[in-house]
């Protein structure tokens, strides 16, 4: 393999490679408050570890920013910031959310970075944009608690509101997509959890408007779903049409080889966060091998269930980025 793009490419016709292509990704807190900073400190990111694909990591507050969310930075080790004001209150106020064009000033600022990412790195190196669920921008735009009530007292105006975060999505995914800026979109699912909905919860706040806004990626070539947290609905997204699942599979099941039998998407992890930031370059190892046992080494991307802690060693990330070498 002589590019990222072409090992990735490789990997997703489930050709047998030199070795399995090799990403890991994390918040940049901060830095990510502004486009040229953020796009700077991916740059970064990636001139130290030279990962087979960049995703990008915004906060989450940079597709809600335009309706009036805010946050601040606290320094919690993953990097993510505390929402200091939400915008939904009551029921009725879901409908009253405006549709977000892709021009909005927080939106727009994130297409510039991505436009400075794509400058410096070129077509050689596939780059993924993070993009919310429209239930998971529901529940910062709300926050937990308040949108699990209205889900199951008002789900009709909650509804309402998750078709306009939906459209909203679809159409920075689209000015995305039309400039050129991107390979594929990392599709952040965070309540396909049994602790937090139901099954028929989920398919029905979930599932549905979730398919409708990948269609919008779906020229994409590589597309990325996460399906977060644990005791995950994973054969609920099973079928989702992308090219590459990630979810925390040293946490909850499946396990990588359990998980084989239930997609024919790529699967991406084998490291667990923990063993990351406290662990030893051995347990990376281990864990790396242990991740090449369970899939033979075909449409595996190995990385970690989420974001890598911003505490995390530099040793263990550069062994976690020459594991597959050894």
């Amino acid at each position: 393999m002589t590019t990222h793009r072409q090992r990735i490419e490789a990997c997703l016709s489930g050709d047998l490679l030199d070795r399995p292509p090799v990403a890991l990704w994390r918040h940049f807190p901060v830095d990510d408050q502004h486009p040229d900073t953020l796009a700077a400190a991916t740059l970064q990111w990636q001139a130290t570890f030279d990962w087979d694909l960049v995703k990008v990591t915004p906060a989450s507050s940079y597709c809600l920013k335009d309706w009036g969310a805010e946050d601040v930075w606290e320094g919690h080790p993953e990097g993510t910031r505390r929402y200091t004001r939400r915008v939904i209150s009551s029921p009725e106020e879901w409908p009253q959310l405006p549709v977000l064009d892709a021009d909005s000033p927080a939106l727009a600022a994130q297409l510039r970075c991505l436009s400075i990412l794509r400058a410096e790195l070129g077509p050689d190196t596939p780059l993924v944009q993070t993009i919310f669920s429209p239930l998971s921008q529901a529940k910062n735009l709300a926050g937990e608690p308040t949108m699990l009530v209205h889900m199951r007292q008002k789900p009709d105006l909650l509804w309402r509101g998750l078709e306009i975060i939906a459209e909203s999505t679809r159409r920075f995914i689209r000015a995305a997509r039309t400039m050129g800026l991107i390979d594929g979109v990392f599709y952040a699912v965070q309540h396909a959890q049994a602790h937090l909905l139901t099954r028929d919860e989920f398919n029905e706040f979930g599932r549905a408007i979730d398919l409708s806004v990948l269609e919008s990626a779906r020229l994409l070539w590589c597309n990325i779903l996460h399906i977060h947290g644990e005791n995950i609905y994973f054969n609920a997204l099973a079928d989702y049409p992308v090219h590459i699942i990630n979810w925390h599979d040293r946490d909850t099941a499946p396990s990588l080889g359990e998980a084989q039998t239930r997609t024919k998407a790529v699967l991406c992890g084998g490291l667990r966060r923990e063993t990351l930031v406290f662990g030893t370059p051995n347990d990376i190892l281990t864990e790396a091998q242990d991740a090449l046992a369970q899939t033979g080494g075909r449409k595996l991307l190995l990385g970690t269930g989420c974001v890598v802690e911003t505490i995390a060693p530099y040793g263990n990330l550069l062994t976690a980025r020459k594991a597959m070498e050894a």
